[in-house]
């Protein structure tokens, strides 16, 4: 489980899961926000904090989203901190089919108590 408070993923259960085409955003990544890419998003159209999320929050993202944040660090549009600091452990491992498992590894965190063997991205081989 990635976080229940507040509870997040598409099926506000805790986990970053799609269930295959259930969820078109793709709310695969697990992401450590921080208060820059909530103001990042919130430009974007998706305000976070009205839903109570703050920097450190735990959350679920669209993998676009992150993508986005990504893209925006990249053209200096934001800092290295308005991209989210990803859960690989925890990222459900259709994300890569967008974004490359190298770069959510620059961006990576390590879990507590995690060591890669739920299936999400930190169990992927190398």
């Amino acid at each position: 489980m990635f976080s229940q408070q507040p509870a997040t993923g598409y099926f506000r259960d805790g986990y970053c899961r799609t269930g295959g085409n259930a969820d078109p955003g793709n709310h695969a990544v697990a992401g450590i926000v921080t208060d820059e890419f909530l103001d990042f998003s919130a430009s974007r159209g998706n305000d976070l904090r009205t839903i109570g999320l703050k920097g450190g929050c735990r959350w679920c993202l669209c993998t676009a989203r992150w993508l986005e944040a990504y893209q925006a660090y990249r053209s200096g549009k934001v800092t290295n901190l308005g991209v989210p600091r990803v859960d690989l452990d925890a990222t459900e491992d259709t994300a890569l089919g967008m974004v490359d498992l190298n770069t959510f590894r620059r961006f990576a965190v390590q879990s507590p108590g995690q060591n890669g063997t739920d299936g999400g991205l930190g169990s992927t081989s190398s």
